[in-house]
C-alpha cells in the first residue's frame, strides 16, 4: 500500500522557518515527479511547488517564490519543504503527493498519490 506521511508543521512567528518532510513507502518514487499543495480554512487546495525525479528541475508559486525550497533524497524515498519568511498567509494544511508518471507540473491532475498532510500555523 502506497503512504505519504508528512512531517514538520507546526506554529512559528512570522519571519520563521519550518521544514516539512514527507516520507514515501509502498513503493519506490525516485523516479516520480513529487510537489506540495497547502489549503486554507474556507479556501480552494493551492500549488506550492514541485520537482522532477532528479530533482534537477523545480517549480514554485509566485506567492512563495523566493522563500520555500523543494527538495528530494531519492536513497530516503523522502521530499522536503524548506519554508523560510514565514507569513501568516502562509497557514494552511501542508500536503504532499506524488506522480505515478514522468509528467509534471502545478496542476493536481499530474500527482495520483496524496499524504494526509501537515497543519502551519503562522502566527502575526
Amino acid at each position: 500500500q502506497v503512504q505519504l506521511v508528512e512531517s514538520g508543521g507546526g506554529l512559528v512567528e512570522a519571519g520563521g522557518s519550518l521544514r516539512l518532510s514527507c516520507a514515501a513507502s509502498g513503493r519506490t518514487f525516485s523516479s516520480s515527479p513529487m510537489a506540495w499543495f497547502r489549503q486554507a480554512p474556507g479556501k480552494e487546495r493551492e500549488f506550492v511547488a514541485a520537482l522532477t525525479w532528479s530533482g534537477g528541475s523545480t517549480i514554485y508559486a509566485d506567492s512563495v517564490k523566493g522563500r520555500f525550497t523543494i527538495s528530494r533524497d531519492n536513497a530516503k524515498n523522502t521530499v522536503y519543504l524548506q519554508m523560510n519568511n514565514l507569513k501568516p498567509e502562509d497557514t494552511a494544511v501542508y500536503t504532499c503527493a506524488a506522480g505515478s508518471g514522468p509528467a509534471w507540473g502545478a496542476h493536481s491532475r499530474w500527482y495520483d498519490y496524496w499524504g494526509q498532510g501537515t497543519q502551519v500555523l503562522v502566527s502575526s
